[in-house]
């Protein structure tokens, strides 16, 4: 039962525990609430027995008096431990869910979140998981036990009389079924509001995303309109959506409550006819007030776990994603990267990869060059297991990689790319990041070694200077040697650069690549690059095109077999002489 608890709520197994607690004491509290009406009767039943003997009532009231006060005490108990089990066990389990998700995505493979938008990752983290705080806090937990509540009490009523019991209950199967009638409206209705919601999510991250592009192109006009209308839409969905909810749970609690009707008609006519005394009557017209209540909550609560399916869905598409595995040592003989027969696609049907093989030994350059969809930032990012190939073998000083945990995999690997991305942080924390754990010294050494500790120290708080959202105080070429500091404080023997020198000008490319020229040394180094003077100096060449090697082997060599290396070097020394013409 745990497991398929945890598998339909994509509960933790402590929390498919905690859960069930949770019903046990929901249960309890709801059979708790005829408990006063147990004390009501015996109360009335002393007073006319009272009466009839022509005794003092006041003389025995102290008992009942005391029976009042232990009622009350358990229900103050029961409370208390049904509150502990239901909102301090879920906002446990909400954290646990948070770091569940965290831990999934963080061993998901850069292919998932290829095909999944930032913006409705974001709203299941956030959003989804908060809506399900308040479902396992106010609504599932409370569903299970009145049911259950429900068949205990209905047995005693129909135990005492099945008449009463069934002008009691008998209105309980059409409300049900009333409400559980509209789940597919309710679904289709709840879809296309978080639909809709995502939509507005989408278009306001696009926004933050390019609003240079869209002032420049002076589109803010139809940007705005655009998203006025999404946002219109979706207020529609959600009026739908709480409209059609609220339509079926509110006709189906009103029906319910001709059920009170039905009580007292039946009770009338038992009463007069001598079929029931007036205790017992009294008696089911209080437990019917009273259990139309967690009935109520039923309907209400039937409703709302038709809406908290669509997001356990999203979570569960999230959680049951297969993650990525494998051994938690490496220790490769060297290392050497060695493409064997790769084939890889993003998408099925849609090759990058066909049949790629090449080395990039230790101690030496290795370039990747090609047309610009031949597969160069593709081979690079396999080489580190950002993604899994579908057929040959690459491996890591003979190693497999694709057995051993990318994490473990990593510590091997030192990254420049081309986009930088600084953290919200000082900019010694954005070097430190290379290693955690490093001393200030050694993050200075490497700035220095970067050749970015000048600049760094000619802010105005030096090398405590918050760089702002993703260093956007500082220049291309600044980011980039914060970026060279992380990899030479990190110092692993392997080095992948993406075209670290592209986007920079003339100035900042020879201090770029006086720093690149110190952290390459004696590594294994497999770098991208466009402009072919940058890789003149390379060890070796990989030539991609559409997927294949075309070529491969030493710059000169290359050069000499007049191919596709020679065409590209050819068509980078004509374009030098481009001018404007005037």
């Amino acid at each position: 039962m745990i497991r398929r608890l945890q598998h339909v709520f994509a509960l933790s197994e402590k929390g498919a525990k905690d859960f069930v607690k949770a019903v046990i004491w929901c249960f309890l509290c709801n059979i708790s609430l005829m408990l006063p009406v147990g004390v009501v009767m015996a109360v009335i039943q002393y007073l006319l027995g009272t009466l009839e003997a022509e005794g003092n009532p006041a003389e025995g009231l102290w008992l009942y008096t005391g029976a009042a006060v232990l009622v009350l005490l358990v229900l103050f108990i029961l409370h208390y431990f049904q509150y502990a089990a239901l909102y301090l066990a879920t906002y446990r389990e909400s954290a646990s869910r948070r770091v569940s998700l965290a831990e999934t995505l963080r061993r998901l493979p850069l292919s998932f979140f290829g095909n999944r938008d930032l913006s409705d990752l974001t709203a299941t983290m956030i959003a989804d998981c908060s809506s399900l705080d308040q479902m396992f806090s106010h609504y599932i937990p409370q569903l299970f036990a009145s049911i259950f509540s429900t068949l205990v009490i209905g047995i005693c009523m129909f135990a005492i009389n099945w008449r009463m019991a069934l002008s009691v209950l008998w209105v309980l199967p059409a409300a049900v079924l009333l409400t559980a009638g509209s789940k597919k409206l309710q679904d289709l209705c709840g879809t296309k509001n978080i639909l809709a919601k995502r939509a507005v999510a989408d278009n306001i991250q696009e926004c933050l995303e390019t609003i240079r592009d869209i002032k420049a192109c002076s589109r803010q006009e139809e940007y705005l309109k655009g998203l006025d209308g999404k946002l219109e839409y979706a207020e529609r969905c959600a009026i739908r959506s709480e409209l059609a909810t609220g339509v079926f749970v509110c006709s189906a609690q009103a029906f319910l409550r001709i059920g009170l009707a039905t009580t007292v008609l039946a009770g009338a006519g038992l009463l007069i006819r001598g079929e029931l005394s007036f205790l017992y009557f009294l008696g089911f017209l209080f437990a019917a007030a009273r259990l139309y209540d967690p009935l109520g909550l039923v309907l209400q609560n039937i409703a709302a776990t038709f809406n908290a399916k669509l997001q356990i869905n999203r979570m569960r598409a999230i959680l049951e994603q297969p993650v990525q595995t494998g051994a938690e040592t490496c220790e490769p003989e060297n290392y050497d990267i060695v493409f064997d027969h790769v084939k890889f696609a993003y998408r099925e049907n849609e090759g990058v990869l066909d049949d790629v093989s090449f080395t990039a030994k230790q101690g030496e350059v290795t370039a990747l060059v090609g047309p610009s969809g031949g597969g160069k930032s593709t081979a690079c990012k396999l080489a580190a297991r950002f993604w899994d190939i579908q057929g040959g073998t690459i491996t890591l000083g003979g190693i497999d990689i694709s057995k051993v945990d990318p994490e473990v995999l990593l510590k091997h690997y030192s990254f420049v790319f081309q986009d930088v991305v600084l953290f919200r942080d000082t900019i010694l924390e954005n070097i430190r990041l290379g290693r955690r754990g490093a001393t200030d010294e050694e993050v200075y050494a490497a700035a220095k070694a970067a050749r970015c500790d000048e600049f760094i120290r000619q802010l105005p708080e030096g090398y405590q200077t918050m760089v702002g959202e993703n260093g956007s105080t500082l220049s291309g070429g600044e980011r980039q040697r914060i970026s060279i500091a992380r990899a030479l404080l990190k110092d692993a023997p392997v080095i992948l650069l993406d075209e670290a020198t592209a986007s920079l000008d003339v100035e900042n490319e020879t201090e770029v690549q006086e720093a690149i020229s110190r952290l390459v040394k004696n590594k294994t180094v497999l770098i991208i690059a466009h402009r072919m003077r940058t890789v003149t100096g390379a060890d070796k060449i990989i030539v991609l095109s559409d997927g294949r090697v075309a070529e491969q082997g030493r710059p000169e060599e290359l050069y000499g077999k007049n191919g596709l290396y020679t065409h590209m070097v050819k068509l980078q020394t004509e374009s030098q002489s481009w001018a404007l013409e005037t």
